[in-house]
């Protein structure tokens, strides 16, 4: 099996201790998730990263796909300026992606050199238990329905499977931004109601997908999220996988969900 490691992981600058500083001690259910994919990363040594990132460069109209030949994780923006990291994409495998995809979904490639922080965060948490990784970046397509984000991950699955790579699959997103009165972006209701429903479907992956395609439009634009997309493309990967899902951790301190969830692989000698 290709795929040895799917997760969805929360990118909160503050998961950084440099960064988080004081605010670093809130989050160590979080942190110690984090330690429990770098562990599952660690056990499985993998060839390639496929990181799924809301916040890349976006066309509300095209998924799109980083393959530039290196992408540095930049964090001066949060004021942290680490040991410059470079690492290498994989354009082999984004081009068998390319060709997959493409007759099927809009997808456009860019060549950009500076990871958002989408996908620099959780690399740069993950970095040191396989420094010699390559990487892919996904970007979602915005503007396409929900169903799309998970068409696209099931085509994804047919290109991954047969890949003779071990490849991880990351999907970045934060839940519910509205959670608190402190919120980023101020506070809803609905940010709760968002997050808890998305927790409960979790849990049965048999049903999850088709649940969460029918949540309620409005209810999933009050809570103000950015992660649904990406997971959706992460559920649509996993689809035709014998798979268990582990919730590691969901945190709320500051005001946004961050739900941190571990997708175990069954191998098919685990299966018989």
């Amino acid at each position: 099996m290709a795929l040895t490691t799917v997760a969805l992981l929360p990118h909160s600058p503050l998961l950084i201790p440099e960064i988080g500083r004081a605010n670093y001690g809130f989050l160590t259910k979080t942190v110690a998730a984090y330690k429990e994919i770098k562990s599952t990363l660690k056990a499985n040594p993998v060839d390639t990263i496929i990181i799924v990132s809301p916040h890349s460069a976006s066309q509300a109209d095209s998924f799109i796909i980083n393959v530039a030949p290196e992408m540095e994780i930049n964090l001066k923006d949060f004021g942290f300026i680490p040991p410059k990291t470079v690492l290498s994409g994989d354009a082999f495998l984004a081009d068998q992606l390319k060709n997959a995809l493409r007759p099927e979904f809009p997808l456009q490639l860019i060549s950009e050199n500076a990871l958002d922080y989408g996908s620099a965060i959780p690399l740069y948490l993950l970095k040191d238990v396989c420094p010699e990784v390559k990487i892919i970046v996904i970007s979602p397509a915005d503007s396409l329905n929900l169903e799309d984000q998970w068409r696209f991950g099931e085509r994804l699955e047919i290109v991954l499977t047969a890949s003779k790579k071990n490849i991880a699959l990351i999907a970045s997103g934060d839940l519910s931004h509205r959670l608190k009165k402190k919120s980023p972006g101020g506070y809803s209701p609905k940010g709760a109601k968002f997050d808890n429903k998305l927790i409960e479907y979790l849990s049965d992956l048999a049903t999850a997908s088709a649940n969460i395609l029918k949540m309620d439009a409005k209810l999933i634009k009050d809570a103000g999220e950015c992660g649904l997309r990406p997971l959706l493309i992460l559920l649509g990967t996993i689809n035709g996988l014998k798979r268990q899902p582990e919730i590691l951790s969901y945190q709320t301190d500051f005001g946004i969900g961050y739900l941190a969830v571990n997708f175990k692989l069954w191998t098919p000698s685990q299966i018989s």
